[in-house]
């Protein structure tokens, strides 16, 4: 190990974030000038990966879990040469249309590996990651050959251990015993408050022992010991790894260092230039020299090892043929199709019942369809047939027992799913999707096509009261951009929901699903199957022109449907399985469903908000209450929701 050359590029990237970070005028110099020499180690001589392939499927994964530290991972994949991260591009720090954004977002540049920020997120979304290493290297490694065998790095500070999502995760991952899972924690003891001893005086460690987890303790500033301390992690199989590091925030900065002012500001130009003089920086943007010529010999020593990885590949390849095309069919993005379940004309069953029948189907299509619920496997019916449930002793499983751990399940999805080679479904009460929102809104950022299983989506979930029944919550998922929420009105249209969510490729989708059964309604649209892709269809047609159009989504296209042959009126009736992608159809798709200068009524058992772009309020049937406790029927009596209600509405 030539430290000497490592504490160049440790200097080196304290120079690129103190500069960048001023020249922004913005940003937080204190992680990464108090954790440069974890980089300059981690990425010259620990991490296995090769900037000339970012998307190389055996390397390492690094996750910066303290996302605002971010220039901390841009300076590293500049001076590394990943080709995105240009001199230009750190020089143009959180500035629109830098891939140098304010914090790490998936996509923006080759080598950040997920969207990081939220604090606590990308620690938990590590354990995804750390999981589906595990699956590929039981499903696809031989007794001859090791194609998957890499680790999950992480670098979380003090507040990704507050936030309560870590804990979620990392009492899971310790469960699950996740022996590649390396976790270092910068332990510095500032906040943006100050010393952390304000909020936060427990003793991690012991914490995370009591999670299954090896406990190990060093010195952020000593190369030798951090390689020893990450060698004493490999050796431990069995359990994942927290490396707490002692570190200095703000390192290097003499006026600064090790105070609450340069976490999350710029030094300033009169302590920038006290900094560079400490630390004998002679000029900006500085690169040194040593460094340049430390990483430009390890290019040539990555590459080889990657090449030596192919050449393994494709020996592997032609000794396992079938399991090389089940490689390429996981690693493909795109998901097979399957024989859907048939149901028949009246029959009664909930659309949660239905879509187990649709996710059976489509899993035995799809082997890389994974998931599990929040301790709901039978409430949310996500059970996998003939599937075995992942754990510590079978790594072939493709059922999780997530516990109660809505967020850090959620999160441990889009691991799996950034990780490559598989897709993920995880699933909970839809009221409960406020617990895993900031994971869902990550999907939504990060364009992961993780499905969201969310059952008992109404006042229809009855005597568990308004706790359990969802009011605000359709609406509060609509509100998340590039989320698609399908619900459908009965078991034919849920078996096709399952199938366009596995259809999506660039973006979470949200299933809501009843509790109550639901019976399996006529349809006039011969074609529905296809409509139904552009969020509506026809449901029941108007003879000639309609006295008013009814839309409805769920449960309560049943309910309009009744309703319309209550009024005595001449309606149609349309089951909107998505308003946000119907509502993202050229007019002439939108026209042909909802035919413009038609009186519009829309029912829905949730709030009104966002109905008014299709409704006057007073021809909106709505729940804008909280519920009641009772059975169903009388609850939706009770709050005026019944297809009488609509059908006066309808007849005004």
């Amino acid at each position: 190990m030539d430290t000497k050359a490592l504490e160049k590029v440790a200097l080196s990237v304290r120079a690129l974030a103190m500069d960048a970070i001023q020249k922004a005028n913005s940003g937080h110099p204190g992680v990464v000038m108090g954790a440069a020499e974890l980089g300059a180690v981690l990425y010259g001589e620990l991490l296995r990966h090769d900037p000339e392939d970012p998307k190389w499927p055996d390397r390492d994964r690094f996750i910066l879990s303290a996302g605002h530290g971010s220039m901390f991972l841009y300076s590293l994949l500049h001076l590394t040469g990943y080709r995105d991260m240009t001199m230009d591009a750190i020089k143009n720090f959180r500035q629109v249309g830098s891939p140098a954004a304010g914090h790490p977002e998936y996509g923006a540049a080759a080598g950040i590996e997920m969207t990081t920020g939220p604090l606590g997120q990308g620690l938990a979304t590590s354990v995804g990651f750390a999981i589906a290493e595990t699956m590929l290297a039981a499903r696809f490694n031989t007794l001859q050959r090791k194609i998957v065998d890499h680790y999950t790095y992480v670098l979380a500070g003090d507040g990704c251990f507050q936030e309560g999502v870590s804990a979620e995760a990392s009492s899971l991952a310790g469960h699950l015993g996740l022996g590649k899972l390396i976790v270092f924690y910068d332990s510095n003891k500032i906040t943006i408050d100050g010393s952390t001893d304000l909020s936060f005086t427990e003793d991690t460690a012991k914490r995370y022992e009591a999670y299954g987890w090896q406990i190990l303790k060093g010195s952020m500033y000593d190369f030798e010991e951090i390689a020893r301390l990450v060698s004493q992690a490999k050796a431990e199989t069995k359990k994942p790894s927290l490396i707490i590091l002692t570190s200095i925030i703000g390192k290097g900065a003499p006026n600064k260092q090790n105070t609450a002012d340069i976490h999350g500001a710029p030094l300033g130009a009169e302590e920038l230039a006290a900094a560079k003089k400490a630390l004998g920086i002679p000029g900006d943007f500085y690169i040194a020299p040593e460094a340049e010529a430390y990483f430009k010999a390890k290019r040539e020593e990555w590459k080889k090892s990657r090449e030596k990885w192919l050449a393994e590949f494709d020996s592997w390849a032609k000794e396992n043929p079938d399991k090389k095309k089940e490689w390429d069919a996981f690693h493909s993005g795109k998901a097979a199709t399957a024989a859907l379940p048939a149901f028949a004309g009246g029959e009664k069953i909930a659309t949660r019942t239905a879509g187990n029948k649709a996710l059976a189907a489509l899993a035995a299509a799809n082997t890389n369809l994974v998931g599990g619920a929040a301790d709901l496997k039978g409430p949310n019916a996500v059970g996998l047939p003939n599937t075995t449930a992942y754990s510590a002793a079978d790594r072939t499983g493709r059922y999780f027992h997530f516990g109660v751990r809505e967020f850090g399940m959620a999160a441990i999805a889009n691991g799996i799913s950034l990780h490559g080679g598989f897709r993920s479904f995880c699933a909970t009460f839809m009221v409960f999707a406020d617990y895993l929102r900031p994971a869902l809104r990550l999907s939504a950022l990060m364009k992961q096509p993780v499905v969201y299983v969310l059952t008992h989506d109404s006042i229809y979930v009855g005597e568990d009261g308004p706790t359990h029944q969802p009011i605000e919550h359709l609406a509060s998922l609509r509100a998340i951009p590039n989320v698609r929420v399908l619900r459908p009105a009965d078991a034919e249209e849920t078996a096709e929901a399952w199938a366009m969510a596995l259809e999506r490729q660039d973006g979470p989708t949200a299933l809501a699903l009843t509790r109550q059964n639901l019976t399996v309604f006529a349809k006039d649209d011969p074609d529905w199957r296809n409509t139904i892709r552009t969020g509506a269809y026809t449901a029941k047609k108007a003879k000639g022109k309609p006295d008013a159009v009814v839309i409805a989504t769920g449960s309560e296209v049943s309910l309009a449907l009744e309703a319309a042959g209550l009024s005595g009126k001449n309606v149609q009736v349309v089951s909107m399985i998505s308003r946000e992608l119907f509502e993202s159809q050229p007019a002439a798709i939108r026209d042909s469903i909802v035919p413009p200068g038609i009186r519009v009524i829309a029912c829905e058992a949730g709030v009104r908000q966002g109905w008014e772009r299709w409704a006057k309020p007073e021809d909106i049937l709505s729940v804008d209450r909280f519920g009641e406790s009772g059975p169903a029927a009388k609850v939706a009596e009770h709050l005026g929701f019944t297809a009488a209600a609509l059908a006066a509405i309808i007849s005004r």
